[in-house]
């Protein structure tokens, strides 16, 4: 089974005030905020927002994908010889989460079970 786009990550420098333009101004629904993570509900596919920092400034945008088994998508592009600078790991939200480099060299998350 293909990767589902599922999530957009844009790194943001005021929480607040990227919440009240996606909110406010753009008119998409807000699911969750908090100085760490804000989500909007944008059909199938969330926008979350996500504090800047040196690695990922503002304005950056990252995309994430969903795979049912997330050891197996890890061990068939391993082994395509797809870069992974953050193997298969449980998060703090209690998922499990990667993150491998395209061709262009950009970061791309991947989330499963």
């Amino acid at each position: 089974m293909a990767p589902k786009l599922s999530h957009i990550i844009e790194f943001v420098s005021d929480m607040d005030h990227a919440v009240k333009f996606y909110r406010d101004i753009v008119g998409l629904p807000l699911k969750f905020q908090s100085p760490g993570w804000s989500e909007f509900s944008t059909g199938e596919t969330v926008l979350g927002l996500h504090p800047a920092s040196e690695q990922n400034p503002a304005g950056h945008i990252e995309l994430g994908f969903s795979v049912p088994d997330l050891q197996q998508f890890h061990a068939e592009m391993a082994g395509k010889g797809v870069q992974f600078p953050i193997s298969p790991r449980k998060q703090d939200f209690g998922g499990m989460l990667a993150q491998f480099l395209d061709s262009e060299g950009a970061h791309v998350s991947v989330s499963g079970s």
